[in-house]
């Protein structure tokens, strides 16, 4: 039974003797349906054998098929439920059955192939894919391992100056925790409360404010969104809100049906006055959320940076 499953869908040819055994039983099947007929039509000669040699084909392949084709043609002239007797138009009618029999071995045989193809494309990106997260995986724990060399020079560099490596310390980290929480949420997603609070902690929960209902974001949303924060609060920690003593952040977001729309609202923060050219910050987060039907508006402010992004959020 599995033989025959794998040689349906196209995996592997059955064995010829599989094959054969098969075709034989389409061709009895289809000369009893023809026995049937000729009981109301006895002039039915061909037609019931179409079948025979679709299935056949389609489990045995091309030989088959032709095999089948060629023996329903001869049971429809050489067997006769009737007095009829073979004559050209029989001949004629033989002929029109063998060409549409090509056609629907071509049919088969065609799909065959494409499912084969697919099947085979279908094999190649999940390898692809499987060593796609292989590396990921590596160049995670290669990450991990510099974070934690990096913050272990610095800590012997920074040993008799405790004040600065408390201001230090805390930053590395919290931007180790923002890595490790993107590769989680890479697989299985987050609430968006803690994405934020992961990403902006760094700076001091008393300069910041978040407000908005509990939302949980799928993975891929998640790390896009995740991104972004981490653009914008390093934005923020350099010319923004959180450069300044009194510069405060408040990220607001709400969610109407399956539209997500979040502000990023930055005051008290040092005066924007030369705007450069747009870099890769800022070309990643306008495009960032578009594979989610999804916009980022930048309006740089006197008091600071005021972003709003809007996206679909896909159904988990």
């Amino acid at each position: 039974m599995h033989e025959f499953r794998r040689g349906w869908h196209g995996i592997s040819d059955v064995t010829p003797l599989a094959g054969i055994g098969f075709a034989a039983s389409c061709l009895a099947l289809a000369t009893a349906a023809r026995w049937g007929l000729a009981q109301v039509r006895p002039d039915v000669f061909f037609t019931p054998y179409i079948p025979a040699v679709f299935f056949a084909t389609a489990l045995g392949g091309l030989w088959i098929g032709v095999l089948t084709a060629t023996a329903s043609g001869m049971l429809g002239v050489l067997v006769n439920f009737s007095d009829a007797t073979a004559d050209f138009a029989r001949i004629v009618l033989l002929i029109i059955f063998w060409a549409v029999c090509g056609l629907t071995i071509w049919g088969v045989e065609h799909y065959r192939s494409i499912v084969a193809q697919q099947r085979q494309i279908a094999k190649r990106l999940l390898e692809e894919e499987a060593y796609r997260k292989l590396l990921v995986e590596e160049l995670q724990h290669r990450l991990k391992n510099k974070s934690s060399t990096i913050h272990a020079v610095l800590h012997q560099v920074l040993e008799n100056q405790p004040q600065v490596w408390a201001s230090i310390d805390s930053r590395i980290r919290a931007l180790s925790a923002t890595d490790d929480l993107i590769a989680q949420v890479d697989g299985s997603g987050c609430d968006i409360k803690d994405l934020l609070l992961s990403e902006l902690g760094p700076y001091g929960h008393v300069r910041f404010n978040l407000n908005g209902e509990p939302l949980f974001l799928p993975a891929k949303l998640a790390v896009s969104l995740a991104l972004i924060f981490h653009e914008l609060a390093t934005n923020a920690g350099k010319y923004g809100a959180f450069a300044s003593a009194r510069g405060l952040l408040q990220v607001s977001w709400t969610l109407s049906e399956d539209r997500l729309n979040l502000t990023w609202d930055e005051t008290e923060g040092p005066t924007v006055e030369n705007v450069g050219a747009p870099g890769f910050g800022t070309k990643l987060l306008k495009s960032a959320l578009s594979s989610f039907d999804g916009k980022t508006e930048i309006a740089f402010l006197k008091s600071g940076i005021h972003c709003i992004m809007q996206c679909r959020v896909p159904q988990c």
